[in-house]
């Protein structure tokens, strides 16, 4: 059967037809075009401030070339808090729960989507309604049973309750498990494997792109998480980067230079991650199927 090559295929699609399709796609791409620079300028914004000098900060009309470059402002920020033990505090609070988050979110999402049990589908709708409750709901109880804990004023608050799983991300890996043949578990049974070494060498390998998906929300979560520390810490020497830098607006007056190198170099490893792994995120996401 004789194929018809993409210019031949153009020459039988009327002009009309063609100058459509052409008017749609420039339609398209200015819709997105405009839509990035939406997205990107507040980030060229941030970056600029911070190369201002002090008499452009604030000028009207603004200055969106800065000029001259005015890089004092990074090492003023770094030194005016102790923006390393902030750093460190966040790399613990965020790697700790990527962990807890990924083992228990797992756990449970094999429990639902590989087992069957009674009353699975309820209580796996029970847990998807607790995504309706906002954290201004359980703020309080939360507070008054970490107080009875004696965990307020540490980092336990923030980095236990991700050992308990969490919603979003145990539908997210549930979904994933759904998607993988349900021949490789029985096989594997057949071998004399018990569900947990099914999970374990089983399915969690095979789930890798999911798992990473997981990973990079908690730790881009913890990274940006204000409410929680703000809650829980009132020692310094424990607060994390978002609250970090709230203690360079102060009483006295904001230096925005300096808040703005501090914001950005907060900013810039979340966006070094994110441009590491988008290929691995983006599997993830796209291979999560809505099997239900």
């Amino acid at each position: 059967m004789a194929t018809i090559s993409a210019r031949e295929l153009e020459r039988v699609v009327p002009p009309a037809v063609q100058l459509k399709r052409r008017w749609g796609s420039l339609l398209k791409h200015a819709v997105l075009i405009a839509l990035s620079i939406a997205f990107v300028f507040p980030l060229y914004w941030l970056i600029t401030t911070s190369l201002k000098p002090s008499s452009q900060v604030m000028r009207w009309p603004p200055v969106w070339f800065p000029h001259p470059l005015v890089w004092n402002w990074y090492p003023q920020a770094m030194n005016f808090e102790p923006f390393g033990v902030f750093v460190k505090n966040t790399l613990i609070y965020g790697c700790v729960t990527v962990i807890g988050t990924v083992l228990s979110s797992s756990l449970v999402a094999y429990g639902f989507a590989r087992i069957d049990w009674p009353e699975k589908k309820y209580l796996f709708g029970l847990m998807l309604a607790t995504l309706m409750l906002p954290f201004q709901v359980i703020m309080i109880p939360s507070f008054i049973l970490f107080k009875v804990l004696g965990w307020v004023g540490s980092l336990y608050p923030l980095i236990i309750p991700p050992f308990f799983g969490s919603a979003f991300n145990i539908f997210l890996l549930r979904q994933f498990f759904m998607t993988i043949p349900q021949e490789l578990s029985e096989a594997a049974r057949v071998d004399g494997a018990n569900e947990f070494t099914i999970f374990w060498r089983v399915i969690l390998p095979l789930a890798k792109p999911a798992l990473a998906t997981v990973a990079l929300f908690q730790f881009i979560f913890a990274w940006n998480d204000f409410l929680g520390p703000l809650i829980y810490l009132n020692d310094q020497s424990l607060f994390t980067v978002s609250l970090g830098l709230q203690s360079y607006v102060s009483a006295y007056g904001t230096q925005f230079g300096m808040l703005m190198a501090a914001a950005t170099v907060a900013t810039l490893p979340i966006i070094l991650l994110f441009f590491l792994t988008q290929k691995t995120f983006i599997q993830g996401i796209t291979m999560t199927g809505l099997k239900g």
